[in-house]
Parts: structure tokens; C-alpha cells; sequence
């Protein structure tokens, strides 16, 4: 089975280098037009040119592709919104979405300010927000529409230094999860990558030999995958150095305790029990803790259920 885009509209932030130029050059090579979206700041945010967007543009158009540049800062709706107008006004739809766009203010808890706490979530959370709220309608009108969010294992599993980059990408995952069920009935895919790649932002954290196989070229199939017709829907996909695999958010099966053992005492007598990974489910909507709680407690008391 051949993957391509032909016909299809893709917008991506923060295309100007690393992940992004790879997945903008990517699509383009398999017949996406693209906007080629970038800052041209610097990894903590600051500045701003729109040389590295150009390059990108450049390097497609040479290859035969088609694109355009886009400066528009993802933390600001109105910059966004001229953007997605940039697309519709030149190609006449969006099909595909990815929010890469990101920045880095790595301290810890302790000594980072509430201002670059406040950035980050800014970037990558309400950029993802802001970047997707503004293609929304178009994709539901069109009956069609494929995003990428970019989470990270610092959201998923912690990463010490990382807390408000770490709460962003947690932030998109929440994100991803209800627009998924939103999105359903329009034909709108949202999905989730979380890469591991040697780029200007984990350059230095990570030993240089694994460095070199972090390639961002290793990561960009997932999203590929991820944009495609046929793509999943509400998927957390990791990739890095040519492996992929799919995080997933399980819960236990539980234990329902009777009203004299409801303390925190009780609890503790039966922690083995409740944190047991026997009967794990992977939970599609909040409401199906809800209906477990309650139906553990219905059979625990002996009522008769429905």
C-alpha cells in the first residue's frame, strides 16, 4: 500500500528546522502542498525571522513540490487565523494539521519562573489549541480532516527540569482525546506523536552517539502514518531511531471496599488489590469510570444491575 497526499493541504509549525522541516519536505514529496510555518526564533522563544521557513520553501519548490512560508507566532489566534487564510486563499482547503511548533524553558520547579511556566504552556499547548481551533470548521465542512499533536514521554512519564514542558505535553494529550470523539463523525483523525530525535532542542541532553541515530528522518514516517487516509484516531505514537511504539493510558480494575473500609485506611489494607494490573482496561471516554465505579459498588452491595 503506497501512502500519498495528492490533492491534500498540510499546514506545519515550527517547519523551519528538525522535526518540522522533515515533516513538511516529507509530505510535500509525497504530493502535499504546505505551509511551511515557523517563527524563526530561537529554542527558548525569542526572536523571530523567516529565513528558515524560506529555506524550507525553497528546498521543496527545487524538489518539484509546492509551499508557501508562514511567520505566524502559534501562541497568537490572530496570526494563526491569517495563516490558515494563507492556505485557504492559495489552495482552497486544510486537510492536515500538525502542531510541532515548541520551545524550550528547561529549570526546575524550584527555580523556574511562573513567566517561562506560562510561555511553554502558551507554545506548545494553546499553539496546538489556537493552530487546530482555526482549522476546525474548515475540516468538519469538508468532511475530512488529520491532526497531529507533538506530546513528548517528559508529559507521559516525567523528565526531571521539565515541568511546565512536561504539563503542556500531558495538556495536548487531553487535548487529543476529546477531539477525537468531537471529531469522529466528520471524519477528523486527531492522534498524538511522541518523538525522540537529535535536534537543536535535546542537543547536549542526550550522549552523541545515541544523538546521531535520533535522526529526525527516523520520526517523520510516524507522522506520515499518523496524517494518512487510513490513519487511527486517538493514538499516542513514539518514535525515535526507526522504532515506534504506542503508549496508551490504562487503568486498574479496581476495588470496591464496603462503607466501614472507605477510609484511607482501608485503602492502604487494600492497595495491592486496587493498584493490581490483572483486568487493566484502556478507558474511551471519562464516562466509563464513572459507570465502573458505580457498577463495582452495585455489586458490592448486592444490588441487581440492568
Amino acid at each position: 500500500m503506497s501512502i500519498n497526499y495528492d490533492g491534500k493541504v498540510a499546514i506545519v509549525t515550527g517547519a523551519g528546522g528538525g522535526l518540522g522541516r522533515c515533516h513538511a519536505i516529507e509530505l510535500a514529496k509525497r504530493g502535499a502542498k504546505v505551509v511551511v510555518n515557523d517563527l524563526g526564533g530561537s529554542v527558548d522563544g525569542t526572536g523571530a525571522g523567516s529565513e528558515a521557513a524560506q529555506a524550507v520553501v525553497a528546498e521543496i519548490e527545487a524538489a518539484g513540490g509546492a509551499a508557501i512560508a508562514n511567520g505566524a507566532n502559534v501562541a497568537k489566534f490572530e496570526e494563526v487565523e491569517l495563516m490558515v487564510k494563507q492556505a485557504m486563499d492559495t489552495w482552497g482547503r486544510v486537510d492536515i494539521l500538525v502542531n510541532n511548533a515548541g520551545i524550550l524553558r528547561d529549570k526546575s520547579f524550584a527555580k523556574g519562573t511562573l513567566e517561562d511556566y506560562k510561555l511553554v504552556l502558551d507554545v506548545h499547548l494553546m499553539g496546538s489549541v489556537n493552530c487546530t481551533k482555526a482549522c476546525w470548521e474548515i475540516m468538519r465542512e469538508q468532511a475530512y480532516g488529520r491532526i497531529v499533536v507533538t506530546t513528548s514521554s517528559s508529559g507521559l512519564y516525567g523528565n526531571f527540569g521539565q515541568t511546565n514542558y512536561g504539563s503542556a505535553k500531558m495538556g495536548v494529550i487531553g487535548m487529543m482525546n476529546t477531539l477525537a470523539q468531537e471529531g469522529a463523525k466528520y471524519n477528523i483523525k486527531v492522534n498524538a506523536l511522541a518523538p525522540t530525535a537529535g535536534t537543536r532542542m535535546t542537543e547536549g541532553l542526550i550522549p552523541e552517539e545515541a544523538f546521531q541515530l535520533l535522526t529526525p528522518e527516523t520520526v517523520t514516517p510516524a507522522v506520515l502514518f499518523l496524517v494518512s487516509e487510513d490513519a487511527p484516531t486517538r493514538t499516542i505514537l513514539g518514535a525515535g531511531a526507526g522504532s515506534f511504539a504506542v503508549a496508551r493510558i490504562v487503568e486498574s480494575a479496581g476495588k470496591w471496599l464496603p462503607p466501614e473500609e472507605q477510609t484511607p485506611e482501608g485503602i492502604a489494607a487494600h492497595w495491592d488489590e486496587i493498584t493490581s494490573t490483572a483486568g487493566e482496561t484502556q478507558p474511551q471516554m471519562g464516562a466509563e469510570q464513572t459507570m465502573k465505579m458505580v457498577g463495582l459498588a452495585m455489586e458490592g452491595l448486592g444490588i441487581k444491575q440492568d
